[in-house]
């Protein structure tokens, strides 16, 4: 039986095909537009899926939906019947679309589908799932787990904002939700848009900010205080209740009510242009360090309730990794398991997961897939390649796979940048060693050389370091693979640099230019790194790339960050990767088996 999962119309749009259980490919609606999270149907995602396969639409059994939208739409009734007269110039507006895509979105998805298949002469039957259990297969259904107990938490579903369950051999038990508005997610969100980040995209600039925040100042207590005693108010369960004089998101417009919040936080609302300031960062600190513990009671009370020894992770505040971090370093359960793609592009696969299981035909597989399902994407055979290379006057003839790792090597050792683009492309919002840009991270200037003249991107954000499995625990306080890139540990004492006496004074450009370890490209100013590890069974390759590092440099650290520009999508095709590397300050680039480099007139 094939199933087709797919979400859209809201954030991350993307599409998958599941056959009898196993999942074989999965993309998402970006990738080919090439428009940041594009929220449109995923048209050229299913056409990607379906090409893949070889399958036509009339070979599709099921589309599983990653939500309800009636449900949705009664929630966006209902939210502005409460808010009303307010409001009604956006209702006027935008209810024609809502109707059409809510109301009758059976129709308006099966008229989607026959532009994809025009010949098609029956349609795959719709099955739709509600938002937070697609979450919540797509956590169960990809982890080693027969028994877990599961957390979603993102902004909202049709009406639900945090679930916690409990899956015994698939079969799912629902404990406990909270209901819009009420939201963790919105709240993270909140404050997001207060410090001139965009909402829905900057929410992990914040949580790079808040370490350079002291939580001694003035700003950081005064934020502690005005969160709890004017915000939200948090329940021993870890539900809370949102003070919503101070939201106004269920206008649709801005999240909060700007004036408000000014006086209570005494700090002027940030424009997206305004210099960062320590008050800023101060704030940054304060709703991570609240998130944080909010988060840790919601994992207490699921554990509780359900005894289980495993944790699975979803939702978009899953994206949030120092809360991952912390939730493993408190040991509450023995083991949790974040997949990659935890936001809504993953519920498409989760969708399509739960109506499988529910037709009978997922037996649970407790193998440790690893990055199995992570790389669900399209790939390109060195002909398809030299094709693209012949086109721009680039090298024709490949290298045997030894001297291709071997260069590669040589580069980063000399502080060289290398693209990488091998394999099928990474499925999530993060490049796992397939569409990546890599780095020595003991070299002290890479951080502002990436940021400044590659990623084109603020300076204050770190790089996720990328290392063999075998090496985790030599550099690392964490006691579990990490192969998604959703955890953030602390590196190991032995391979840090004591703080300048006066830290706390120092700039912000000043923190981020301070070698604070023996791989400053990869720790950030509290001596914390997002991990990537690597196995030699899931992603070969990359294992030999990182194993010949090791053997030249004496370790296996390297940066790792996405093959894509600030405010573009992770690149595609070898045509998108060669286009990057020209455009950047990017040294090398290895695509398939070809190797270019700019010096010496290669380009």
């Amino acid at each position: 039986m094939y199933v087709l999962g797919v979400s859209a119309l809201y954030h991350d749009s993307a599409a998958c095909i599941i056959h009898d259980g196993e999942i074989l490919v999965a993309a998402q609606e970006e990738r080919f537009t090439r428009l940041k999270h594009d929220s449109t149907f995923p048209v050229n995602a299913i056409r990607f899926c379906l090409e893949y396969t070889h399958l036509s639409l009339e070979q599709i059994d099921h589309v599983a939906f990653y939500e309800k939208p009636l449900l949705k739409f009664e929630r966006v009734l209902e939210n502005f019947f409460d808010i009303a007269p307010k409001g009604v110039l956006a209702f006027v507006r935008y209810m024609p679309a809502w109707v059409k895509q809510k109301v009758f979105f059976r129709k308006y998805l099966k008229d989607k589908l026959k532009t994809i298949d025009k010949a098609a002469k029956k349609l795959p039957t719709v099955k739709f799932v509600e938002h937070h259990l697609s979450h919540a297969a797509w956590a169960y259904y990809t982890s080693p787990f027969k028994d877990a107990a599961v957390l979603t938490i993102d902004g909202v579903g049709e009406w639900t904002t945090t679930a916690l369950y409990r899956i015994q051999d698939g079969a799912i038990q629902l404990i406990k939700e909270q209901h819009y508005p009420h939201s963790l997610g919105l709240l993270y969100s909140a404050f997001t848009q207060y410090l001139g980040f965009k909402v829905n995209d900057g929410e992990y600039k914040m949580m790079g900010l808040a370490p350079y925040g002291n939580s001694e100042s003035y700003t950081y207590k005064r934020a502690e205080e005005t969160i709890k005693k004017h915000l939200v108010r948090v329940f021993p369960d870890g539900s809370i209740r949102l003070n919503m004089e101070f939201f106004c998101f269920q206008l649709g417009s801005r999240m909060i009510h700007q004036k408000r919040w000014e006086q209570m936080f005494g700090l002027p609302m940030r424009n997206s242009a305004d210099q960062i300031r320590q008050e800023h960062c101060d704030l940054a600190l304060a709703i991570q360090n609240f998130t944080e513990q909010v988060v840790l009671k919601l994992v207490s009370h699921l554990k509780l309730e359900t005894g289980e020894e495993n944790l699975c992770l979803a939702g978009g505040v899953a994206y949030n990794c120092v809360v991952n971090g912390k939730i493993i370093e408190q040991e509450i359960f023995k083991s949790v398991h974040v997949p990659p793609a935890v936001g809504d592009a993953g519920s498409a696969v989760g969708a399509g997961f739960l109506v499988s299981s529910m037709l009978g035909h997922v037996a649970k597989d407790t193998r440790y897939l690893k990055n199995e399902i992570s790389f669900l994407g399209p790939q390109f055979t060195n002909t398809e390649i030299s094709s693209v290379l012949r086109s721009v006057d680039g090298p024709t003839v490949p290298y045997q796979t030894g001297e291709l790792l071997d260069r590669v090597v040589d580069d980063l050792i000399q502080g060289r940048v290398v693209g990488w683009f091998q394999g099928r492309m990474e499925f999530g919002a993060r490049a796992l060693g397939s569409r990546s840009i890599l780095a020595d991270a003991a070299n002290p200037g890479i951080q502002e050389q990436l940021n400044r003249k590659i990623k084109y991107r603020e300076s204050f954000r770190p790089f996720a370091v990328i290392l063999l499995e075998e090496d985790l625990q030599d550099y690392f306080n964490l006691n579990q693979p990490s192969p998604y890139m959703a955890i953030v540990a602390q590196i190991a004492e032995q391979w840090r640099k004591p703080r300048p006496h006066n830290y706390e004074a120092l700039t912000i450009k000043e923190k981020c230019q301070w070698v604070n370890s023996s791989f400053p490209g990869i720790v950030h100013v509290d001596y914390s790194s997002r991990i990537q590890t690597v196995d030699k069974e899931t992603n070969r390759l990359l294992y030999e790339l990182l194993l010949k590092f090791k053997e030249k440099t004496g370790h296996s650290l390297l940066v790792n960050t996405s093959f894509n520009v600030n405010n573009e999508p992770i690149v595609c095709t070898p045509q998108e990767a060669y286009q990057c590397f020209l455009s950047t300050h990017m040294d090398s680039l290895a695509v398939g088996n070809f190797y270019i480099t700019k010096e010496n007139d290669h380009v």
